[in-house]
């Protein structure tokens, strides 16, 4: 079980409050833009952030030919289906209850690793992925008629869970020779492409100029979640073990909840203070110091 390094810790916080409070934030764009044109937009602006952090730490662009199809791969399961499938899903759904089950995620990690990947999973790492299982049920108790009724907004959310969960496994086990943020950057350029092809062809009769509730959306994503979010979690999964990167995020659906009710005064219920403890054992239960490690 990995300790955290207070580079990983002070990250991981961060990231927690980016990823979870834009779930509400992203439903307030999308009511005021259309879906794949607020995440394309955010992408385009986004991607100059980006480059330009390249060029101020001095990080490489280049790939190498040779690696260029691994890292289409790794886009498509990484970003590509992930931002397209959400951005379509959140329309049809409360912010919360996406988020939840977008952060099935560790749940699908946890099985892909151990059938594909031959991760051999000690007994306190089932537990917590038990428990954030358990988690997301119970956050999900009050929404199992209403989400009953929207069938493609939820599978939508499961197969964007599903695909993320691949792509890091993927990327933990990449052997592409490139920076973690060389990486990032072209899978956001790749990214950026689709989506700007799937707006072009599926929404431009609806594009009109965004008012300042979209613009505050777009500006929040492309700076915090594409500028820097997105960075930060291929940070973490290049640097912790595969379950310890997913389960360690998962105080994001619970932020994402929480946050919903308190900005779109959405009724929260024992079920959500009861995943937030289940929430806490999913984490520990991977980052918490064993005994071997706390004696070393």
């Amino acid at each position: 079980m990995p300790t955290l390094s207070r580079k990983q810790l002070i990250t991981l916080t961060l990231l927690t409050l980016v990823w979870g409070l834009n779930w509400p934030v992203m439903k307030l764009g999308v009511q005021h833009f259309p879906p794949l044109a607020f995440r394309a937009s955010s992408m385009l602006i986004g991607l100059p952030l980006l480059a330009a952090l390249l060029v101020v730490l001095k990080t490489p662009f280049k790939v190498e030919r040779r690696y260029w199809v691994r890292l289409l791969v790794l886009g498509l399961f990484n970003m590509v289906l992930w931002h397209t499938l959400i951005i379509i899903a959140i329309p049809l759904l409360p912010s919360g209850r996406a988020a939840i089950l977008g952060y099935t995620m560790p749940i699908f990690s946890a099985a892909i690793g151990a059938l594909f990947f031959s991760d051999r999973l000690p007994a306190r790492a089932w537990a917590g992925v038990a428990a954030a299982a358990g988690g997301v049920l119970l956050l999900l108790w009050n929404e199992m008629d209403k989400l009953g009724g929207k069938p493609t907004g939820v599978a939508l959310m499961l197969v964007a869970a599903g695909s993320w969960a691949l792509g890091t496994q993927l990327l933990r086990r990449t052997t592409i020779p490139a920076p973690t943020l060389t990486l990032a950057f072209w899978m956001t350029v790749e990214t950026t492409l689709c989506l700007c092809v799937l707006t072009t062809v599926l929404e431009r009769p609806q594009w009109h100029a965004p008012d300042a509730m979209a613009w505050g959306a777009i500006l929040f994503n492309a700076i915090l979640v594409i500028g820097f979010a997105q960075v930060a979690w291929f940070f973490l999964v290049r640097t912790l073990p595969p379950l310890a990167s997913t389960l360690s995020v998962m105080m994001i659906p619970v932020l994402g909840v929480f946050s919903g009710a308190w900005w779109l005064e959405e009724v929260l219920h024992w079920q959500d203070w009861t995943a937030v403890a289940l929430m806490v054992v999913a984490i520990a239960s991977v980052l918490w110091p064993s005994k071997a490690s706390t004696r070393a």
